[in-house]
Order: structure tokens, then sequence, then C-alpha cells
């Protein structure tokens, strides 16, 4: 079915961001246009409360500067030179520059570079998947948001599964370790606020006092990298103390002896001088967790970004194994429930049509190197949902890569990015709200249906749309090119090996528009590690090289420089998204660097002053926030600013693009840097 054709009324969407809240909303359509986005308020997690990001999202959809129509380049790359084009000319430069390729430097010369810019589930991983496969382009290895603490997570607990959100209103104590909810988790503090109403506490654990640490009721500043320190230092305590739920760790865990013996060197004393944490708040808080019940950790993404990421998020997952948490409504964790929601991945990508099997990976994270690399180097790009010249680490080398002028970029986007600017032809993408797709939260339990409500804008064409045309270019006669988005996602969600999602169709999806995962299944029955249980200590980390039981390793020395610094995401962006839309840059202003007043007198710095950031890697420069918000040593910015005129806001030019320990993960928060004030000519 299609909204398409009705000109007036209110249907029912989703929100695609790449937010674990995954909001159900109502569009509201007026002579054929979204005229206003509220949230649905029948939608059993998200109620009708949805974020300025997307309750602006109109603004974005009908923005002056979204392309309408295939670009080509006609000045330097870089300068946003462009003449319009029909799709002919673009689809057939782009087959001609790639068989080109192809005859000459083989398949593997040309490379996919996409990420979750759209969630939809066949927008980011289905027809394009499929085209790649069968083109047998170079793999790219999509590790740069949450790969590491997955992975840690995993080991510990068999995949991401975690505790049911909506369950934590029975919470009565709330840990948000490494994650600014408020800002990228909205409902899960929606949750914690109407448990605080019945006596819950909300502690906040972090490197920066944002609007999560203000509204906790105590909120624990900590350096950053030191999180599975801390971790451990609880542990120690709750051992010690004799607060473990020892027949819990009998029966549904491996390696609690072991554990215990190992946590012992981990004293609070210690701790406090990795972590920065007091003594005695470590204590306290230890008896606080261990005490209370239940007790629910939100593990974020940010302390996954430090070299040794993966390893602190397998550590905090070990915490509520120990005092039994599992058991209780509204205990547990939550890093990722997207497990419980995996679809038919086989399906929908049909590696199948791949012949060689051995075809080179590269890490997204690298794609910096990977564009300067002389040994069988990357001669063609194809960028879509992601803006890599901005959100990829190490950016002056990533923009160093795309600025050669014998890499044949495509670019196929809603806007000219930063990205885009470099690209030999712009290819004009639909939102999401132009699309048929489906949804998997990674937070909440619902699968969630997307059909279209208004027609494409312009010219623009769906992802699946435009590897459709290239795959009939290149004379792709298999059946799987000819699938419809309805067929797409029928093969997506049938024939899972899932037991989780067994009940739900295309059909229940259309009808309800949302249908939660079957949670009536024992988790702790049906963990997928190797054991069987949740496993404290892993065999299977122990056969990878790492350390089976949760460690404390230091993040990398990153040189010389005094300051640890921590490129955070903001209010009103998403990564990239919607920095170059002039209605969230109102509601944002400017971006800041949060630096501590201890830090800032020493280099005569005053709340207010603009302050050059730099490293050998790259320099921009904010306006300085001095306080109390964050540790000495340490400073922190919020958000991914789009290169406007006059500023110098390129944040992740000073980002490592080290991988961290675990998933091929990133390190943007292990980062060293120095700071001083820009002399205006009054000065």
């Amino acid at each position: 079915m299609s909204y398409t054709k009705k000109k007036d009324g209110i249907f029912h969407a989703v929100c695609p961001l790449d937010c674990p809240d995954q909001c159900g909303l109502l569009l509201h359509k007026k002579d054929g246009k979204i005229i206003k986005v509220n949230g649905d308020p029948n939608h059993p997690v998200t109620q009708g409360n949805i974020c300025n990001k997307v309750r602006h999202m109109t603004d974005r959809i009908y923005d002056n500067n979204r392309i309408q129509y295939p670009l080509k380049r006609v000045g330097p790359k870089g300068e946003g030179k462009f003449e319009r084009i029909s799709w002919d000319e673009a689809i057939s430069t782009i087959k001609d520059r790639w068989s080109e390729l192809i005859e000459t430097e083989g398949p593997e010369s040309i490379l996919p570079y996409g990420f979750y810019g759209n969630m939809g589930r066949i927008s980011a991983e289905g027809m394009d998947r499929r085209f790649f496969n069968r083109l047998g382009a170079s793999i790219q290895d999509q590790t740069i948001c949450s790969a590491a603490g997955s992975k840690g997570y995993s080991y510990t607990m068999g995949g991401s599964f975690g505790t049911d959100p909506e369950e934590t209103i029975h919470t009565k104590l709330f840990l948000f370790w490494g994650v600014n909810a408020v800002s990228t988790n909205m409902h899960q503090v929606a949750l914690a606020q109407k448990a605080r109403k019945n006596g819950a506490k909300i502690i906040v654990i972090d490197v920066h006092k944002n609007q999560t640490g203000r509204l906790a009721d105590w909120f624990i500043p900590i350096l950053p990298g030191t999180d599975s320190a801390l971790a451990l230092g609880i542990m120690h305590i709750i051992y010690a103390e004799n607060m473990h739920d020892h027949e819990f760790l009998k029966k549904y865990t491996v390696g609690h002896l072991e554990l215990r013996e190992h946590v012992a060197q981990y004293d609070p004393i210690t701790v406090s001088q990795i972590t920065g944490v007091p003594v005695e708040d470590i204590y306290q808080l230890a008896r606080m967790y261990g005490q209370t019940s239940p007790s629910f950790i939100r593990i974020g993404n940010g302390l996954q970004h430090h070299d040794n990421g993966g390893m602190a998020v397998r550590t905090i997952a070990c915490l509520p194994a120990l005092t039994g948490q599992w058991l209780v409504k509204g205990g547990g964790a939550i890093k990722g429930n997207s497990s419980f929601l995996s679809h038919n991945i086989k399906a929908l990508q049909r590696p199948n049509l791949r012949k060689n099997k051995k075809a080179r990976v590269i890490n997204m994270n690298l794609i910096g190197q990977a564009l300067l690399e002389k040994e069988k180097p990357v001669r063609s790009i194809y960028v879509y949902n992601s803006n890599p010249a901005i959100v990829a680490p190490e950016g002056n080398k990533v923009r160093q890569g795309f600025s050669r002028e014998d890499l044949f970029t495509v670019v196929h986007d809603l806007f000219l990015t930063e990205t885009a600017l470099y690209a030999d032809i712009v290819l004009p993408a639909t939102s999401s709200f132009e699309n048929m797709d489906f949804y998997t939260s990674y937070w909440h339990h619902y699968m969630q249906i997307q059909q279209p409500v208004i027609e494409p804008f312009g010219e623009s064409k769906s992802n699946p749309d435009v590897f459709r045309l290239l795959a009939s270019a290149f004379g792709f006669g298999e059946e799987e090119f000819g699938h419809t988005d309805e067929q797409l996602i029928r093969q997506s969600i049938e024939d899972v090996n899932n037991p989780y999602v067994k009940q739900i169709t295309f059909e229940t999806l259309v009808e309800k528009q949302y249908v939660k995962a079957d949670r009536s299944i024992n988790l702790l029955e049906n963990l997928p590690t190797p054991s069987g249980k949740i496993e404290l200590y892993s065999k299977r980390m122990e056969r990878a090289g790492y350390p089976p039981l949760p460690t404390y390793t230091p993040i990398i020395d990153d040189g010389d420089l005094p300051f640890l610094f921590v490129p955070a995401p903001n209010h009103n962006f998403l990564n990239s998204t919607f920095s170059n839309n002039e209605k969230h840059i109102t509601l944002e202003k400017f971006p800041r660097l949060h630096m501590n007043t201890v830090d800032a007198s020493k280099r005569s710095i005053e709340n207010g002053d603009t302050v050059r950031i730099w490293n050998t890697r790259g320099e921009c420069e904010l306006i300085v926030a001095v306080g109390d918000n964050v540790l000495p040593g340490v400073v922190v910015s919020q958000g991914l600013w789009a290169d406007l005129p006059g500023t110098k806001y390129f944040v992740n030019s000073l980002a490592p693009d080290r991988i961290a320990d675990m998933g091929g993960g990133a390190t943007f928060f292990s980062g060293k840097v120095n700071v001083e004030k820009v002399q205006t000519e009054q000065q």
C-alpha cells in the first residue's frame, strides 16, 4: 500500500535516524506535502514523544539546498562546481568507468562506503550489498559506531541481548554509563523519570557533565578510557563485602570463582588512582549497586570509542550477573538489543552472488589510509548513507584521499555534503518518507514498517532503485536484482533463524505498523555463548588472544600533549545529519569546548574565549566553556558541524584512526590535543 496518492491526511511512519529510540511517528500531510511531524501516542515505547531533530524534519525534507537531479563535476574537486545531467548519463558514466576499472585493475579497485544515515534495512543493506557482491568489489567493514562494544558485550552475553526497556519503569537504581541519554536515548530517560517518581535513583558515570549528568541524583566524573577499571573496582567490593548472588553465579555463569580471585587486585585505592574517582565514591557506588534491586545499567556508545573500548563494555556487562539482576524485572543492562530483532541477512544481502570469497576487506575507520594507499589503490568509491569527509577519523587524511584526481567518486545523498563536494557524480537520494522499508530497533523490541508517504523529491531515487539501475546497466540477469522492495522485506523477515521474531510477517507489520519480539522466551535459557551461560571467563576470548577475564588495559599513549580530547555528540544533530540545516544550527547555536577551570586558569583562558585545539593530525577553533563539567586534563566538544563559511569546526581532523581492541572499532575518544587562546587584533 502507498500513501502517496492521498494528498491530505495523517499517516504512520518511523523515525529513520541512527538512534536507539526509533520512534513511531505520525506525518500530517496537506496538498501532498508533509506539514508536521508528531510522535505516535500509541507506540508502546515512544508514546508520542519525539526529539527536536525529528520534530523539525520537514525543514530538512523541503530544504532549498536539497539535490533534485543528478550532477557531474565541472570544476576542481572540493570546490562544489557541478552541472545538471540526466539519470541515463549518470548511470552510463558510472557503468563505463567501472567497466574500465574492472578490465584494467579488477573489481576490488572499487569500494562501497555506506552506513546507517537511514536505518531502513533494505536502504542500508539490501540491493546495494547484492550489487557489490555480484560486481566483486572490495568489502567495507562497517565498524565506525558500535563494533568494539558489541563484540565485547557478545563475549559476555552471546549477542546483543539486554533488558526490555519497557520493564525499566520497575528499576530502583539506574546507571547511565558513558551515554548522554537525554540527547541520544531520550525515551530511556523518560522511563527512568517514571521510575524515579517511585523512588528510583539515577547515577550518571561520564567524562562530561552533560544534560544527562545534570539530571542525575549523582554524577560521577571519570577519566576517559578508565571505565573497565571502575567496573572491576565495583566487582572487588561486591565480592569482598559478600554482596554477590552465589546461587545465580553458580547456575547461570561460568568463571565466577576465577573472577573473584582476579578482581582482588583492583582495590579501591588502585582504581581511584586510575579513574580519578575518589575512593569513598567507589565504595558508595559499589554498595548502592550491590544492595539495590532491581538495578539497571544503560551502557553507552561513548566508552567503547577508546583503544580499550571492547574490553570496557565486556567488563561492565559482567556486573548484572554478580548480583543476579537478570532474574529481576527491571534489572540487568542494555548495550544493545538488536539480536532480538535479527533478520535473515543472507536472504537480504545474497553473499552467494560473490564469486571471489576472499575479496579484500577495508575497515571504514581506515578510509583515509585506504584512499592514500599506493599498493593496489582504491580507484573508485561509491558513498551512500554516510558523509566520511566529516564523520571519519583523521579527517584531513580522508579529505586528502578524496582530493585525488584519479579517484572516481560517486555520492548518493540528499545534499551536497562535504564528501559530495569531492564527487565526480552526485545522485539525488530520497528521504525515508518517500520509500518502503522495515526497521529494527537496537534498543526497544519492536520491528516497524515504513510505507511511502510522499512522492520522491524532484528526480531523487532510493538506494534500492539506484542499484537496480546499475545492475541493469551491467546486464546482471539474476532474479535477485528484479525483486521489489516488498519482496526484499519479505525475504528478510521470513525463514529467520531467530525464535524471537517467528510471529512477525509482512502482513502483520502492514496491519499493526509495529510488532514486538517474543520476550516470553527465557533469555538465560537461550544464550548463544559457547557454554550457554553468561561468560565471566571466556575461553573464546582466550583463543582469540584476549585476556579471558575482564581486565583493565590503559589506552594507547597518544603523545605528549596535555589534554585527552573527547569529541562527543550534541543535542540537535545526529553525527553530521542536520549540521547543514539552518533550523538545527539555530537550535544548537555554536560548538563549544568544555574545559576545567584549573586548566583554563593556567592558560589565561576565560569562559567565552575562542580557542585553538590542535595536534599533529589537525586543528580547529571553538568557543570555550570553562567550569567543572570535565576533570582537569580533559576537554570535550559536542557535535560534528558542517563546514560553515568562516569556521574551523572540524573536530574529527583531530581524532586518531587507530583501531580499537575488538571488532575493528573506532578510537575517536583516545586522542590528545593542546589548547590555546586565539589572540584577536584588539588583544
